[in-house]
C-alpha cells in the first residue's frame, strides 16, 4: 500500500522505522506537528518524526491544522491507500479521514476500550494496572472509539515509570502496526467493534494532577511519582518552592513519620505518607539540575519535623 504516516514525538519513531524497513509498503509522506520552540533559546525545532523522515528522504507535511485546505489538497494528490498514526497530536476532521481508501489506523498504547485519551500509559501506571498493552484501530470521529484490528499485551512492572513502559510499548507496538498494515493490504485482517463495557478515560495529566498529596497512602504516592515520570513530573513544595520528585521507593519498615514529614540520615531521605514512609532517591530543586536526595538534604539542612507540601 501507499502510506502517509502521521506522528510527532520520539515515541512514534519506532513505528515509522518499522514501516520504512518492512519493504512491503511505500511511505510516501509523513504528517507531523509544526516546528515548536525548545531549549533556553526557544528556537524552533522540528519534531522527532520530522527529523527521521527527512533523514530517510520522505516528504514532510506540517499543517498548522489538519483541516487546512492546502494540506488536504496535497494529501489528495498523494492519494494514500492508508494512513497509520502514532501520537500525531491533533484531531483529524472528517474531510481528512475520508481521503485514504482504507482510512487512518491508529496505534494506541492501551488495551481498548480501556484508557481512551491522551495519556493511557500514565493512567495505567497511576491506577496500578498489572497488565496493559497496545491496540491498532480504525479512527472515527469519536475519541479512540473505532473498531480494533489487533492488540498486544505488556506487563506493568512494579518499578515502571510511564517512560519505561511507553518505551517498551513503542517498540512492541511498531511491529503490531506494521503487521496491521500487512493484514489490511492482503485482506486477512478485519476490524472488530470495541465492547461497550470496560470503557475508561485517560485525559492528559496536568501539572496540578502531578502534585503529591502526602496524606495519601504510600502506594498511591509511589504510583503518582512513577506515572508522572518523565512528564509532567511529580512535585511537592519545600519552603515555598517546587521540588520535583524524580525517583522514590516505598519504605515499608518506617511508619512513624507524619504525612509530609521529612527525616534525613547520612545517605537516606524519608517522607511520611498516610501509611508508611517513602524514601526519596532523586529530586530536582527549582532552577537546579537533578541530584541525589541525600545530597539535596545535606545542602538545605533539613530541620527536624520539617514538612514537604506545606
Amino acid at each position: 500500500m501507499k502510506l502517509v504516516f502521521a506522528g510527532t514525538p520520539e515515541v512514534a519513531v519506532p513505528a515509522l522505522d518499522a514501516l520504512i524497513a518492512s519493504g512491503r509498503h511505500e511511505v510516501a509522506a509523513v504528517v507531523t506537528r509544526p516546528d515548536a520552540p525548545a531549549g533556553r533559546g526557544r528556537r524552533l525545532v522540528a519534531s522527532p518524526v520530522a527529523e527521521r523522515a527527512e533523514e530517510a528522504g520522505i516528504e514532510v507535511l506540517k499543517p498548522a491544522r489538519p483541516r487546512d485546505e492546502a494540506f488536504l489538497a496535497r494529501l489528495r494528490e498523494i492519494a494514500p491507500d492508508c494512513c497509520p498514526v502514532v501520537a500525531y497530536g491533533a484531531l483529524l476532521p472528517r474531510t481528512a479521514l475520508d481521503i485514504p481508501a482504507r482510512g487512518w489506523v491508529n496505534l494506541h498504547f492501551s488495551l481498548l476500550p480501556a484508557w481512551r485519551g491522551a495519556a493511557p500509559v500514565q493512567h495505567a501506571v497511576m491506577a496500578g494496572d498489572e497488565v496493559t498493552g497496545a491496540s491498532t484501530f480504525l479512527i472515527e470521529e469519536g475519541l479512540d472509539s473505532g473498531p480494533v484490528y489487533g492488540v498486544l499485551t505488556e506487563e506493568v512492572r512494579p518499578t515502571d515509570t510511564s517512560g519505561d513502559l511507553l518505551t517498551r510499548l513503542a517498540f512492541a507496538g511498531a511491529g503490531l502496526l506494521a503487521a496491521t498494515m500487512d493484514g489490511i493490504e492482503d485482506g486477512t485482517l478485519h476490524a472488530v467493534p470495541q465492547p461497550a463495557e470496560g470503557i475508561t478515560l485517560a485525559p492528559k495529566i496536568s501539572v496540578e494532577d502531578a502534585q503529591v498529596q502526602w496524606a495519601a497512602p504510600a502506594l498511591r504516592v509511589d504510583r503518582v511519582v512513577r506515572a508522572c515520570t518523565p512528564a509532567p513530573g511529580a512535585w511537592t513544595l519545600f519552603r515555598g518552592e517546587r521540588l520535583k520528585l524524580i525517583q522514590a521507593v516505598p519504605a515499608v519498615d518506617r511508619s512513624h513519620l507524619a504525612p509530609g514529614e521529612l527525616s534525613a540520615a547520612k545517605n537516606n531521605v524519608f517522607v511520611g505518607t498516610g501509611s508508611h514512609a517513602i524514601e526519596l532517591l532523586w529530586v530536582q530543586p527549582q532552577g537546579k539540575k537533578p541530584m541525589r536526595a541525600a545530597d539535596w538534604a545535606r545542602g538545605v539542612r533539613i530541620v527536624p519535623g520539617e514538612l514537604l507540601g506545606s
